[in-house]
């Protein structure tokens, strides 16, 4: 571990080291040379100092606890479900664990490994083995669970692993480029498998249900966006590089939020009752039991009112609503086609029927104020009063945005006077800034290729950590390391 500081697990000898750093940092010399720059220096420099002690801290934390034999012996019983029928203890083997601060520490710990009845030839004996005490705590990578989730973090919301790098070791942890990118794909796919566990209960008839919904204004928005998935090439590699070489073909990623509403119709976000995201590169099919997975979950059947909310998509007109039915919604339930969608396709429809920026403008306000208030058939008709008598390239733009809206209302995607007099969103803006905040400033570029199976993983990170529930998520993924017999 190269740079790393290794700790004494002596806390006198830390403080008075970080009293003595910190004493000279205070000191107020050649005051005439100070500016914002001096000052942002020596906040620097108190800042890495106080890192490192925590880090010290942390270590003494983690030895101490190691030296605990109540806690070795829990630390086994916790994680027995791990062990094989032949799994046995193998003394103990030296671990380095590397906490904030860049503070690495030594310890000492019991390991367990199964053996082999009848080793093969020119096979050792012992399979790899782990030490319960790193399971038990989620460090078997080597980091404290604070750390890796502080790198799975960052290396997902930033802009790239680069970026991701340069401000973890602003906080003390430096690490290369490489082992950053491996354990934020590594910590995001436990949360993958947490999921796909989730959606095998669901399978089974055993998915737990909670009463997080219960007596809720909740909405549920859809949408798509955009990202290039790296498709490798078939045949023979080429000589020079040895490589298949590979195409990237756009995949739509399918993303929902699910939220509630106050009875003024504003989103509740204060961490009472969690926002949900996600979303998937699996096609409508998997996303569809991945939203079944969630409803389900959260209790939507206990639910007061349930809107959905999307755009002219057809494959969520058609599978969701049959979904809420099967999941049995409350009666009150709405389906709305977003308002700001409608209004796009009459913005379009103005600009084919009239040559003249101010005769567009004019109708256009008409018609969305008609839209608005539930007129919908009588803006139909109107609409197909400009068709009649249109022709070619005119009439086929006319066309297209009437029955766009025609559609809509056919599905009773319009009622926007119902929902609006029930105070609840006419706009799916919150799905929309989710697909920018998780795919477009991350995922989606010309220039970017992803795995699926990557992409899958930076998707589902980027989600938890837009819903501010990445605490709980990290939790959920230290938690799945306890496996007692009994599981």
């Amino acid at each position: 571990m190269k740079n790393h500081i290794y700790s004494t697990f002596d806390l006198s000898k830390s403080l008075e080291h970080f009293q003595e750093k910190v004493t000279k940092l205070l000191e107020l010399t050649n005051i005439s040379e100070w500016d914002g720059h001096v000052f942002r220096e020596r906040e620097k420099k108190i800042r890495e100092i106080a890192l490192v002690l925590a880090g010290e801290c942390t270590a003494l934390l983690l030895h101490n606890l190691s030296q605990s034999q109540d806690f070795l012996d829990k630390a086994e019983q916790e994680t027995q479900g791990w062990w094989q029928t032949s799994t046995k203890k193998h003394g103990c083997k030296e671990r380095q664990i590397l906490t904030v601060g860049n503070v690495a520490v030594t310890l000492k710990l019991p390991y367990v490994v199964e053996r082999q009845t009848q080793p093969k030839k020119n096979q050792k004996s012992l399979h790899e083995g782990f030490c319960p005490f790193l399971r038990y705590l989620g460090m078997s990578e080597g980091l404290t669970p604070r750390v890796l989730s502080t790198i799975a973090r960052y290396g997902a919301i930033a802009g790239s692993f680069e970026a991701a790098r340069t401000t973890l070791i602003d906080w003390g942890i430096n690490i290369s480029l490489k082992r950053i990118e491996r354990l934020t794909y590594y910590f995001g796919k436990i949360g993958i498998n947490l999921r796909q566990s989730k959606l095998t209960s669901l399978a089974l008839g055993s998915l737990a249900t909670s009463n997080v919904l219960k007596e809720q204004r909740v909405v549920i928005a859809v949408d798509g966006g955009r990202t290039r998935i790296r498709i490798n090439n078939k045949g023979r590699r080429k000589v020079k590089t040895n490589r298949l070489g590979f195409t990237g073909e756009w995949i739509e990623p399918k993303l929902l939020t699910i939220y509630v509403v106050n009875e003024e119709g504003k989103k509740i976000i204060n961490g009472e009752i969690p926002i949900t995201n996600d979303g998937t590169y699996s096609g409508y099919q998997g996303f569809l039991q991945i939203l079944e997975m969630y409803l389900v979950n959260l209790g939507i059947s206990q639910a007061k009112q349930v809107l959905l909310i999307a755009d002219g998509a057809d494959w969520i007109w058609i599978h969701i609503p049959p979904l809420l039915k099967k999941l049995k919604c409350p009666p009150d339930t709405y389906q709305l086609l977003d308002f700001y969608h409608a209004a796009s396709h009459l913005q379009d429809f103005a600009d084919a029927a009239f040559n003249t920026n101010n005769e567009r403008q004019q109708w256009f306000q008409k018609a969305r104020k008609t839209l608005k208030k539930g007129q919908t058939l009588s803006l139909i008709r109107k609409m197909d009063e400009f068709i009649q008598g249109a022709t070619g390239e005119r009439l086929k733009n006319l066309l297209r945005e009437r029955n766009y809206i025609l559609k809509a209302y056919r599905r009773r995607l319009l009622k926007y006077n119902e929902v609006g007099a029930k105070k609840l969103p006419l706009g799916s803006g919150a799905v929309e800034s989710l697909i920018r905040q998780v795919v477009n400033l991350r995922m989606k570029g010309n220039s970017k290729f992803w795995l699926q199976d990557n992409a899958e993983i930076m998707l589902h990170l980027r989600c938890q950590w837009i819903a501010k529930s990445w605490d709980n998520f990290s939790d959920s993924i230290f938690n799945s390391f306890i496996k007692p017999q009994s599981c």
